[in-house]
């Protein structure tokens, strides 16, 4: 189906159109002073959360029981047995309390560790070997992912691998090096991650819908109906779900299909402006350019960003559909 749609209505609808999304942009502050986006340009990493306020990690000594020892003496040292004894064993609550922070910080548990401290704690749980045998999967997946976030392509895919050959059957491992790799454009390979994702775990929607997209670029819309049908049999409240497998009606000419599924969307979230774009797309195409104005203005009210796509000329609108 053509990128681009004829969307022909009176010349109030247009103007309303893009008032609409002037208003968006002028109403947001942060469209005021921003210079065009150069889209050569690395993203920004932005940091959020209490992560200016991070204490710094303990520093856990070479050897924890030797230390520890160290710390409060021999057993010669003490008369008192029982003495001896009750400080090893504090001793060894505050290296297991430091362990357990190091193990938090990799986690990331709250979402608000920057991807360096993750990298940090991560590699110091590492070195000093707090998890032992293949739990020490989660440290690898963990630092992968903080390094994916930062842009650092060969140390994710390194840290993706060493977890999957401590944990080769776990599906949500292979799911997470498949989005890695198609974010690399490596669509062969991540296919072939969302194959066995789902050959471990068939009920793993977030796999089915990546795999969805891979066919959606490749022109195989049977396929990718297929596995946005059981993504939503199996997740049927997921929103995002439905408007994508409306997407694949629409490159189809399925209309009616496409007006279904976008409204099943809305009706789910009906903040989802991405919905309200292709329904308008579907509508625009069907001659309905009341409907489809209507539509496309909500969306660009919900996200301004989408009024790129929207280019008005006298009493007509052109649509680009975003990627």
């Amino acid at each position: 189906m053509q990128n681009m749609r004829r969307l022909f209505g009176c010349q109030l609808f247009i103007l309303l159109l893009a008032g609409m999304a002037a208003a968006a942009q002028t109403d947001d502050p942060s469209q005021k002073s921003q210079p065009p986006a150069d889209p050569a340009a690395k993203p920004e990493i932005t940091v959020t959360g209490k992560v200016p306020n991070e204490r710094p990690l303990p520093d856990l000594p070479p050897d924890e029981f030797t230390n520890c020892l160290s710390r409060v003496g021999s057993d010669a040292d003490f008369r008192n047995q029982a003495l001896f004894h009750a400080q090893l064993s504090v001793c060894e609550h505050q290296l297991n309390m430091e362990k357990h922070v190091v193990i938090e910080r990799c986690l990331d548990r709250d979402e608000n560790t920057a991807a360096p401290s993750i990298i940090q704690a991560c590699t110091e749980s590492l070195d000093h070997q707090i998890l032992q045998g293949s739990a020490r999967y989660f440290i690898f997946v963990n630092r992968a992912e903080a390094y994916f976030a930062l842009g650092d392509a060969q140390h994710a895919l390194g840290d993706y691998n060493e977890a999957l050959k401590l944990a080769p059957r776990k599906a949500s491992l292979y799911y997470n090096r498949g989005v890695f790799l198609a974010a690399q454009s490596n669509g062969e390979d991540a296919l072939r991650d969302f194959d066995t994702a789902i050959g471990i775990d068939p009920t793993l929607a977030p796999a089915l819908r990546q795999r969805a997209k891979i066919y959606e670029t490749r022109g195989d819309f049977k396929d990718a109906l297929a596995d946005y049908s059981e993504a939503i049999r199996l997740a049927p409240k997921t929103a995002a779900f439905w408007s994508e497998r409306g997407l694949v009606c629409l490159r189809q000419h399925n209309y009616e299909d496409a007006l279904k599924d976008e409204a099943e969307a809305i009706r789910l979230d009906p903040k989802l402006a991405r919905a309200y774009f292709l329904r308008g797309a579907a509508y625009g195409d069907l001659g309905d350019s009341r409907s489809a104005v209507s539509d496309l203005v909500k969306a660009v009210d919900l996200d301004p960003s989408l009024d790129k796509y929207v280019t008005s000329k006298g009493k007509s609108a052109s649509i680009t559909l975003p990627p």
